[in-house]
């Protein structure tokens, strides 16, 4: 069976992927309503209830948005450390199978090794993951992905931990430009915004990237998780050109937009 990773969407109104494994279907946050997830899954062939599981970063509400809906598959198991879990079930009618995890542990799920590593954002206690999977043969042959979404910097302990993934999926949320300029946001939510416990900006994923990879095993980095509002391509194109022009970066570069649409960088 061939594996798929697909981002069905990211930015400030919502995150989500579907990961499906030879023995695993699974969610990375459930940030879209729980229709709005079903239609999303429906127009790449899936279906909610051939879920085996969602796998939370942390509660805000544009990462765990599905669970009301996604709750009622009574075969699918939601995997949050304590404190996430604490919060995400408040505002659920139903309470489902939940897979407790301690943040900084590897464990399993059927044939995927997950490993959780926290990150500086202000929520409970937010995490990243590394999904592991694949390795039985030439055909299957072993993948890693990262999930790095809502982390204000990058510590050395994130660093360390994205260098070695085939598939990185990073936050560039704003620029540094539009952010200041904007008025819709009072001053005190883009000092949050742009404080070291909110969102990484353009420039800083870029720098990020580039102390990481001369050590990296990237073979493709996907820029997720753009605000609407203090973001776009252009600014993407600027703030990441040291990767871009004829020398090109050492992997594959892409941007996800809120539908999940996937945008080249050259």
């Amino acid at each position: 069976m061939n594996c798929r990773f697909q981002i069905l969407g990211s930015s400030s109104s919502g995150n989500c992927a579907f990961l499906q494994t030879a023995d695993a279907k699974i969610l990375i946050d459930a940030g879209f309503s729980g229709r709005r997830t079903a239609e999303m899954l429906e127009e790449i062939g899936e279906r909610p209830d051939d879920l085996d599981a969602i796998f939370l970063t942390h509660e805000h509400s544009d990462h765990i948005n599905g669970l009301r809906g996604l709750s009622r598959f009574k075969n699918l198991k939601i995997f949050a450390n304590h404190y996430t879990a604490e919060a995400a079930r408040r505002g659920l009618r139903r309470n489902p199978e939940w897979g407790l995890f301690e943040s900084g542990t590897t464990f399993a799920f059927r044939d995927l090794e997950i490993s959780s590593f926290s990150i500086p954002h202000d929520s409970s206690d937010p995490v990243g993951f590394i999904f592991q999977y694949g390795g039985q043969d030439l055909f299957n042959p072993l993948q890693r992905i990262g999930w790095v979404l809502d982390l204000g910097y990058a510590t050395g302990l994130v660093k360390e931990k994205i260098a070695k993934v085939d598939t990185l999926v990073i936050e560039a949320n704003h620029d540094h430009q539009l952010l200041r300029l904007d008025q819709k946001r009072p001053w005190q939510v883009k000092q949050r915004i742009g404080g070291r416990q909110g969102h990484l900006s353009n420039e800083a994923c870029c720098e990020t990237l580039s102390e990481i990879q001369p050590h990296s095993s990237w073979k493709k980095v996907i820029l997720g998780h753009l605000s609407g509002d203090c973001n776009n391509l252009e600014c993407i194109r600027k703030a990441f050109s040291p990767f871009l022009g004829p020398a090109g970066a050492p992997f594959a570069l892409q941007v996800v937009d809120g539908g999940g649409n996937l945008h080249e960088l050259q």
